[in-house]
């Protein structure tokens, strides 16, 4: 069977939910096109003679760009199956059947596509322990035409991986968790060094794990770096760790710069203590400053990312979110967009779970694909609207993080700030994270 795979948008990342899949199905003999809609062209023509059809979906964005695409392959073929396979597919099922998809899967899908193209239905759990194979790159565009690493003035090109899926965690907000319900997946150590050589062997002087915690299983994570280090020296990485981690195995930090290591993202999301209870976080306004600290100590880069606009935000409780950064000199840490972020409630989260959220919400917008919400106060709907602006503008005209910084500063506190600007740290330039 012709098997086309589309990816919309995966944060300027080659993306690994296509080429895991391929590699699959090209082992079991499907003739299959990769269509990364991020840097090339809907496939017209193979999406015409094509027997599926199977859109990636593996976070919010990628979805809503995904939906008028899958109405338009509707029209274009009739008689494909149209699948949709990832976190956002699982959690937004009933909204893509409605609009023309014939398949639905969760988050570990290699084996059901397989078994879809060959015309028997999905025969394993949503989150099934899979054999890995290594990801089949060759068909997708060249790593030159995404993202770059940012350093010292210069671009890298970057590789992209995974180690593991899903997240032992529950914290009530992420998209994960209602996929996953606490279940972790490994991605056998070979798999993953074999897909990194090849990306390396490609022009990726710098590779992103991106699993939703890289420390889900530390033992895992630590054998692989160590070993990629052994192998390729020059090559250096960054991962997301969670606070809770990060505290509870610093013992793992200098290894993991010793490793190469340049920076770690981690989702803080909130420095009120009450607010981070709330999002069932794990961790401590007290935690994330002992974790700055073990970074400073150690020479790595932490980078923080926050959801700046939460139901309980208040200007004031912004304005001390502001002071943080500054005295934390995180500034040139933080990117724009983290602060400006407003909480997303998907199909299935958790926030639902409280009754504040509950009596707050005013229904499920399908399209945007979000539970709708509001604050009471009308002025902070539009404080949050002018802060997301300015971190639009700020991205479009290049300015810098500290003038970014300044600017927002000045719209919260209405007092002139005007840091000095700061050595940049290393960074990813792709600015979205959602």
């Amino acid at each position: 069977m012709q098997v086309v795979l589309i990816s919309t948008y995966d944060m300027g990342r080659q993306p690994f939910g296509l080429a895991s899949p391929a590699a699959w199905l090209r082992k079991a003999g499907h003739d299959v096109v990769c269509a990364d809609l991020a840097v090339s062209q809907l496939p017209v023509s193979q999406i015409q003679t094509a027997g599926m059809v199977a859109f990636h979906l593996p976070m919010h964005t990628a979805t809503r760009l995904a939906a008028p695409l899958i109405e338009r392959v509707r029209r274009l073929n009739g008689n494909a199956q149209i699948c949709c396979y990832g976190l956002y597919a699982s959690i937004n099922e009933e909204y893509l059947r409605r609009i023309g998809a014939t398949h639905i899967l969760g988050g570990e899908f290699e084996a059901d596509l397989v078994r879809l193209a060959e015309g028997l239905e999905p025969g394993g759990a949503p989150v099934a322990k899979l054999d890995f194979v290594e990801p089949d790159r060759s068909s997708l565009p060249d790593l030159s035409r995404y993202a770059k690493l940012r350093v010292l003035g210069g671009g890298r090109t970057v590789g992209y991986t995974e180690s593991s899926r899903g997240c032992k965690h529950l914290c009530r907000h992420c998209p994960v968790v209602p996929v996953y319900q606490g279940a972790f997946r490994v991605i056998q150590r070979e798999v993953v060094l074999a897909d990194v050589r090849q990306q390396v062997a490609a022009g990726a002087s710098h590779i992103t794990f991106g699993d939703p915690d890289f420390w889900n299983g530390p033992s895992h994570a630590m054998r692989i770096v160590e070993a990629l280090h052994a192998e390729l020296p020059d090559v250096t990485f960054d991962a997301t760790i969670k606070i809770e981690h990060l505290k509870r195995h610093r013992d793992l930090l200098a290894p993991l710069r010793d490793a190469g290591c340049l920076f770690v993202t981690s989702a803080v999301e909130s420095v009120d203590d009450d607010v981070l209870m709330k999002l069932d976080k794990g961790h401590t306004r007290a935690d994330f400053l002992s974790v700055v600290d073990d970074f400073r100590r150690t020479g790595l880069t932490l980078v923080p990312t926050f959801i700046a606009f939460l139901p309980w935000t208040t200007r004031e409780s912004y304005a001390e979110f502001l002071r943080v950064i500054r005295a934390l000199d995180l500034i040139e840490n933080v990117s724009p967009v983290q602060l400006a972020l407003r909480l997303l409630i998907p199909a299935g989260s958790r926030m639902l779970e409280l009754d504040e959220i509950r009596g707050l919400v005013t229904g499920f917008d399908q399209r945007a694909l979000t539970h709708q919400w509001q604050y009471a106060d009308d002025s902070m709907n539009s404080f949050a609207a002018r802060i997301f602006a300015i971190a639009g503008e700020a991205h479009k005209r290049g300015r810098t993080r500290t003038e970014t910084f300044n600017t927002v500063w000045r719209e919260t506190l209405h007092e002139d700030l005007d840091l000095l600007p700061r050595a940049a740290i290393p960074y990813l330039d792709e600015p979205w994270y959602c």
